[in-house]
């Protein structure tokens, strides 16, 4: 097989290092603003005991900037459900993972993984409209959000009102960055940060299976230049659940992850600098840098990446 080499010219290590993830989808979790203090965050975790279950210590701290950081890298299900929809590829409910045995997931571990999971599909669905379908995700969603003791933290009507009526995307980014940093500190300061991770590996999970199914029935130089993106996103990513590998199931995943990781070894990515570009942005004058970035992959170790993935996507969805 050949090896495609794509250059990316479009300010594109900027790009990669901002990519919002954090707005996980349209929006997941909304935190209600009377509760944003920290004042009443501390409420929360003395009305909601947390049984040792679902504590957890990472082996190390990982600081609210490195988490940021982290997860910021890592492609957001929004902007890879945007780019499906702007290369004219139709909506397909085979694509999703069905909702049907939510009640499968019935631990901490599953109920965090498949929040990630279910938040990716519902960030597709919401891109192409399908308010119909988006409903049973909601309720979903909900249901172990609740599971994991984030529920209190989840605004089933205003969600419900946010995606039916289509409000402007932009806004709706915004609130789930801030409602995301919430629930993250929540999670971490309450020795749960290991099911923050958790749903942040299940959104990169199915939002690579969405992009190997689209690039199997509508084969693009785009999406593959995205999934080859992927080598330095899930270096973070394994970062981040290699701090919990103590933890057996966390070491189950982390293995197979690993998988995936040897097969990126065949991708080369490679960086040239370019001239810094002034240009006017919402009224104020902007330094860019036109860096370059070089992505080469075959398309043999693009479908092995794609079928190691999907394998590691459906032992998920059926554990």
């Amino acid at each position: 097989m050949r090896n495609v080499k794509f250059a990316l010219q479009r300010i594109s290590i900027e790009r990669i290092m901002s990519k919002y993830l954090i707005y996980i989808l349209i929006p997941l979790f909304l935190f209600s603003a009377c509760k944003s203090d920290k004042q009443k965050e501390s409420d929360f975790s003395q009305e909601f005991e947390i049984p040792d279950s679902v504590r957890y210590d990472g082996n190390l701290e990982i600081s609210e900037q490195a988490m940021e950081e982290i997860v910021q890298n890592i492609s957001s299900p929004v902007e890879i459900a945007a780019l499906i929809k702007s290369l004219g590829v139709p909506y397909s409910k085979d694509y999703l993972a069905t909702t049907d045995h939510v009640d499968t997931y019935n631990t901490s571990y599953k109920m965090a993984l498949g929040l990630g999971i279910y938040g990716a599909d519902l960030g597709y669905q919401n891109m192409y409209n399908k308010t119909g379908s988006v409903l049973d995700y909601i309720s979903a969603i909900k249901t172990l959000a609740d599971g994991i003791r984030v529920g209190q933290f989840f605004d089933f009507t205003t969600l419900k009102r946010l995606v039916t009526n289509n409000q402007n995307l932009d806004s709706l980014m915004y609130i789930s960055v801030q409602s995301f940093n919430q629930m993250d500190r929540y999670l971490r300061e309450n020795n749960r940060g290991n099911l923050s991770s958790l749903i942040v590996a299940g959104i990169w999970i199915e939002s690579m299976y969405l992009l190997g199914g689209v690039v199997k029935e509508s084969p693009s130089a785009e999406i593959a230049e995205k999934i080859g993106e992927q080598k330095i996103i899930l270096s973070n990513l394994m970062l981040l659940l290699k701090n919990y590998d103590r933890d057996p199931k966390f070491k189950d995943l982390i293995n197979d992850l690993d998988e995936i990781q040897t097969i990126y070894r065949d991708v080369t990515i490679t960086y040239e600098k370019g001239e810094p570009e002034a240009v006017e942005e919402d009224g104020m004058l902007v330094i860019k840098q036109n860096d370059k970035q070089f992505i080469e992959i075959s398309n043999e170790t693009m479908m092995r990446i794609i079928d190691e993935t999907s394998e590691i996507r459906n032992k998920i969805i059926h554990l």
